[in-house]
């Protein structure tokens, strides 16, 4: 069973995408490059905020990686909250592919990506990635040890979180609630948003925006 919003265990997450970049329209691979917004993104944070006003954040952490942290300052503009930046929500190192794009990516790891789509999620999550790129078992075990941190400190509180498509992807993916090819590359979209609960242990989806499912 769920637990109810006011349950005093529990931590209120608002887990949001960052806005678009020219390398996303250009569909290049950031991973932990430090690439800003450009002016759409800009517009897409601003109209998040608007999307949220409502939402009475306590406090807002954010990947240190710009175009994250500069999301959550536009998105808690009227809160008056200061963004604490953590190396924990960067999105995934793609190693030696950083800077290359997408098609650039895949033509060169054709076999290797055949291999993994071919494995189930459990051993998808294990995989190791050649030329460098950081396996997604690496990358949950940052990212989800930090939203349980999160979790258990701000109990009864509201907390923004502004990080990469790719983390949110395979957390998605981790608790289950799609799979792999409900949520391929490109499902995540700019200010896609989660609102989540957690306890520091268990966590519970209440609602998603941006996040677009294949059937």
């Amino acid at each position: 069973m769920e637990p109810e919003l006011d349950n005093k265990k529990y931590c209120t997450l608002y887990i949001v995408r960052h806005g678009e970049t020219d390398w996303n329209v250009k569909k290049k691979m950031q991973g932990q490059l430090d690439i800003p917004l450009n002016q759409n993104g800009i517009k897409q944070a601003q109209s998040a905020a608007k999307r949220l006003a409502k939402v009475k954040f306590d406090e807002a952490f954010s990947s240190d990686l710009s175009r994250a942290r500069r999301t959550a300052e536009i998105i808690t503009l009227e809160h008056k909250l200061t963004i604490q930046a953590h190396r924990a929500l960067r999105e995934r190192s793609f190693g030696d592919f950083q800077g290359k794009t997408a098609i650039q990516y895949r033509k060169a790891l054709k076999d290797v990506l055949d291999q993994y789509e071919a494995l189930i999620e459990k051993e998808k999550l294990k995989f190791k990635m050649p030329y460098g790129i950081e396996n997604w078992e690496k990358v949950m075990i940052r990212f989800i040890g930090f939203l349980r941190r999160i979790a258990v400190s701000y109990p009864q509180k509201t907390v923004l979180i502004a990080t990469h498509g790719g983390l949110i992807r395979h957390f998605l993916i981790k608790l289950g609630f799609a799979d792999d090819r409900q949520l391929p590359w490109g499902t995540i979209e700019n200010l896609a948003t989660i609102k989540l609960l957690s306890d520091g242990v268990d966590f519970f989806v209440k609602e998603t925006y941006g996040v677009n499912i294949k059937k």
